[in-house]
């Protein structure tokens, strides 16, 4: 199969995030909603779960050098109209990520929207974000300006106060974009 160039494609996406081989998240998640919409999707994965719709029962990090040589290819060849971000699991890779953008010429470039979802912790209660890397995720944050879709656990989080009704949201919302982040869209499926 021959790759076309991206100018020969209407939209393209690169996908950074973690494979989660049940299919329900991660990146398989992400290129099905892309293809759905016609947009060609490329991956850089970040780990490999072991994983299904009960819950994640392992984590397999992708060396930091592997993920950015993943990145480094597809922008060099095909190019992105946006970047997706998910599962970005310690500090190492959200600093590694950011520097591989900025390479790139992705961080800065307004044409090119970067959306974040701040991986976190699995529906079945799975820490996926290392606990000391949260105050690295707020920087890179800071640092790239995303449209940022945390749901509420994630939120709390990021803001350090609960949420437990709408109230709480718009407040959730507006510290989020106090961080950084250019817009946020903060899915409510875990609150009553």
């Amino acid at each position: 199969m021959t790759i076309k160039k991206a100018s020969n494609l209407s939209k393209t996406v690169l996908v950074i995030a973690g494979s989660d081989p049940s299919g329900g998240a991660g990146i398989q998640a992400d290129l099905k909603t892309l293809t759905s919409f016609g947009v060609y999707g490329m991956t850089a994965i970040t780990a490999l779960t072991e994983q299904n719709t009960r819950g994640v029962l392992g984590i397999f990090d992708i060396p930091l050098d592997f993920v950015v040589k993943q990145i480094n290819c597809c922008l060099s060849d095909i190019g992105a109209n946006a970047i997706k971000i998910g599962m970005m699991h310690n500090s190492e890779l959200i600093n590694g990520v950011y520097e591989a953008l900025k390479n790139n010429e992705i961080i800065g470039n307004k044409k090119i929207k970067i959306v974040l979802d701040p991986v976190m912790v699995a529906k079945g209660g799975h820490r996926l974000l290392k606990a000391d890397a949260v105050n690295s995720l707020k920087i890179f944050v800071k640092k790239t300006n995303p449209v940022l879709t945390p749901n509420i656990p994630e939120a709390e989080i990021l803001t350090g106060m609960k949420i437990k009704n709408l109230t709480d949201l718009k407040i959730a919302g507006e510290k989020i974009i106090n961080l950084g982040a250019s817009h946020v869209v903060l899915k409510g499926g875990h609150m009553n």
